[in-house]
């Protein structure tokens, strides 16, 4: 990927509209916002374009509108927690955007909040129209959204033919930390690859192999692994029709000269509500549910974090929903906390199963980098071209 455009820290930005596009797609809970990461995270860029005198226009999208209709997907309860966690009044504007903002800037607002743009047809259809219309609300755009760069929408990719644009500051992290994964690697790298689900991770998998030493897969993910090598996995979850891929895997893994680690031990119940039992691969019975890593598996991946330089961790390593099965998990995230604060470790997480793991572990704050990217992180990982960014490129 070529260099991005960035704004000029030291450009006038005194009464400047800018067109701020973040990702207030946060959870709901009877309309009361349950986590507010993603707003927090943008909080010090706002106050900052708001000192600096500019007019700031935030603009997100929540949920999906357009399959599930409009009810309970407006973005003034996330106004309401915005305003407590920025410490500023926020003005909500939820139709015509343009007349609204123009007569309240004359009143002397600064900060405001569009309604769902995806309540709008345009944006989903990147349509030219819908673009204009959101390019013509400001006089510069600031893309704060990685996390949805991926997707080839109005309010990300068709909005930039319209109007001066930029990359923001979250997304010169994200995509500095991503490179710390990919190129400027510090060696040796661990990758821990979790979740149930092979045929979702493939491309991931297969784009790190070349680039990491340890290839570390658990969560449900590895029962696949471990049925093909003959294990029994009880009513554990696994995929169908899987064998290839795992075949495939393992070969990749041979060729690329990357140790690929699974496990040797596991947490087993007969349902979701015992305490669990920690089994050795050939003591698993039939009606046995593999939910969590043992406790000679979590010695082995601490044991390789410990030799490590650089980890990059994707997708739980049990049903860590439940305090019984997250041991494994917790002990992973409390191992990478205490190596990243003695600066023995780069560590970079991202997902959001990823990101509730680690918070439930109460270590979000010792990681060198997390992500609540999700698609738009995974998607970079594989290799893939994200629309959002490909605009943001400085043209030679």
């Amino acid at each position: 990927m070529r260099q991005l455009r960035l704004l000029d820290k030291n450009k006038d930005l005194n009464n400047l509209k800018i067109l701020l596009r973040v990702d207030f797609n946060v959870p709901l809970q009877n309309q009361v916002v349950s986590d507010s990461t993603k707003i927090t995270k943008v909080k010090k860029i706002i106050i900052n374009l708001l000192h600096r005198g500019a007019v700031v226009i935030l603009c997100s999208h929540l949920g999906r509108p357009q399959v599930k209709g409009k009810a309970g997907f407006s973005l003034e309860p996330i106004k309401i927690a915005a305003e407590k966690i920025i410490g500023q009044e926020i003005t909500f504007i939820n139709e015509n955007f343009k007349k609204n903002i123009e007569d309240k800037i004359q009143k002397g607002k600064k900060l405001f909040l569009l309604e769902n743009l995806r309540f709008d047809a345009g944006e989903e259809k990147d349509s030219d129209y819908f673009s204009k219309t959101l390019a013509d609300l400001g006089e510069l755009y600031i893309n704060e959204a990685f996390s949805c760069s991926h997707r080839q929408h109005a309010s990300i990719h068709g909005i930039t033919k319209f109007i001066d644009s930029y990359a923001g500051e979250t997304i010169y992290e994200e995509l500095m930390a991503l490179n710390s994964i990919i190129s400027d690697t510090q060696k040796p790298v661990a990758c821990l690859i979790g979740g149930s689900k092979i045929s979702t991770k493939i491309d991931l998998i297969t784009n790190l192999l070349p680039k990491v030493n340890y290839m570390i897969i658990g969560g449900a993910m590895a029962n696949n692994f471990l049925k093909y090598k003959n294990f029994k996995v009880g009513k554990s979850k696994i995929e169908n029709n899987i064998d290839s891929t795992v075949k495939s895997i393992l070969n990749s893994a041979i060729q690329n000269n990357c140790e690929l680690i699974l496990p040797v031990d596991v947490v087993t119940a007969k349902t979701f509500e015992d305490k669990g039992i920690n089994k050795q691969l050939d003591q698993i019975e039939d009606d046995d549910m593999i939910l969590d890593i043992g406790n000679e598996t979590i010695k082995n991946i601490s044991n390789i974090l410990k030799k490590s330089k650089t980890v990059f961790w994707n997708g739980p390593f049990g049903f860590f929903e439940k305090d019984n099965f997250a041991i494994g998990t917790n002990q992973i995230s409390m191992v990478i906390s205490e190596l990243t604060k003695q600066g023995q470790l780069i560590s970079i997480a991202g997902g959001g199963d990823t990101f509730a793991a680690i918070k439930k572990s109460k270590k979000e704050n010792d990681f060198t980098y997390i992500s609540t990217a999700g698609g738009a992180f995974l998607e970079w990982l594989e290799g893939k071209i994200l629309p959002g960014l490909k605009v943001l490129e400085i043209k030679n």
